[in-house]
């Protein structure tokens, strides 16, 4: 369900005038100028984009994110605040270091653009309530933890049992929940059954092939994205995933770039459709279910 803009007015006046998709509440920041909430995404995500990329480059490697400050990986130059400045700086340096000129890779940009993106599009889903917050930091751990798996077929426990952490905290204390009781049992409840289920293919998987074919990493995945966005979503991305990762594994043994026992990052097509799930899962699934009716 989107959002309808009031377009009455010039683009600059218009308001998300709207209730909340999830509770039909209408809050007072829903009186702010669309412009100003988009640009306030725009931003936001730009600089927490670059702040993922950090998190990318060294969480898998166990490294701190805190310190050392950002440098060069080649040289090991600090990079100056004029040269850190998201997808601007990498512009105006042509994707290089100042100091050794060694390439930067373009995933810096990128990830940066693809967060502020996300984040804008989580403020013209559901507008500017507390909702679009929680699908935001979901967005956030779902598209590095799909670039880290997808890089180093790791998915760091500080991003995914953290992650289950952060959806209970945003849900049991939402402004204006009432029953925090209910609401913590049930964003545990969909959390430890969505990794129940994932285990016990995990474990089928294992005593049929005698080897793994999931990491617990991926248990933890769909365990928090249960969390942050309930169990029928998070099992809707399940689905989707699946259904990409096999056909992604088809395609590259159709064109014998892989044999039949070599891994893929699963991790990275089921967060990608989580984000998906985001925006798309509540509308597939009344789809489907329309059907049955």
């Amino acid at each position: 369900m989107l959002h309808i803009l009031r377009l009455d007015r010039p683009i600059g006046c218009c308001r998300l005038l709207v209730p909340c998709v999830y509770c039909g509440c209408v809050p007072f920041v829903a009186f702010i100028p669309v412009w100003v909430v988009v640009t306030a995404a725009l931003l936001g995500g730009l600089m927490f984009g670059s702040f993922l990329n950090v998190c990318i480059a060294r969480l898998p490697a166990h490294q701190s994110i805190v310190t050392p400050s950002s440098h060069c990986p080649r040289c090991g130059a600090p990079i100056r605040a004029r040269d850190n400045i998201p997808v601007l700086s990498w512009l105006w340096l042509h994707g290089r270091c100042r100091a050794c000129h060694a390439r930067i890779s373009i995933q810096y940009p990128l990830v940066e653009l693809a967060t502020a993106a996300l984040f804008m599009a989580c403020v013209l889903h559901t507008g500017p309530v507390w909702q679009t917050l929680v699908d935001a930091v979901a967005c956030f751990l779902l598209l590095g933890l799909a670039v880290m798996d997808w890089q180093t077929m790791l998915l760091p426990d500080t991003f995914t049992v953290t992650g289950i952490a952060v959806a209970f905290l945003l849900k049991v204390f939402a402004p204006g929940i009432r029953f925090h009781a209910r609401v913590a049992i049930r964003t545990l409840e969909d959390a430890a059954i969505a990794a129940a289920m994932l285990l016990l293919v995990w474990a089928l998987y294992r005593i049929v092939r005698r080897r793994e074919g999931l990491g617990l990493g991926d248990v933890k995945l769909l365990a928090m994205m249960a969390a942050f966005m309930g169990l029928p979503l998070a099992l809707f991305a399940y689905f989707v995933g699946v259904l990409s990762a096999a056909l992604f594994a088809v395609v590259l043994l159709a064109r014998h770039k892989a044999r039949g026992s070599d891994r893929i990052p699963f991790g990275s097509f089921l967060a990608g459709a989580g984000i998906l799930a985001i925006f798309a899962g509540k509308p597939a699934i009344a789809w489907y279910l329309s059907f049955y009716r």
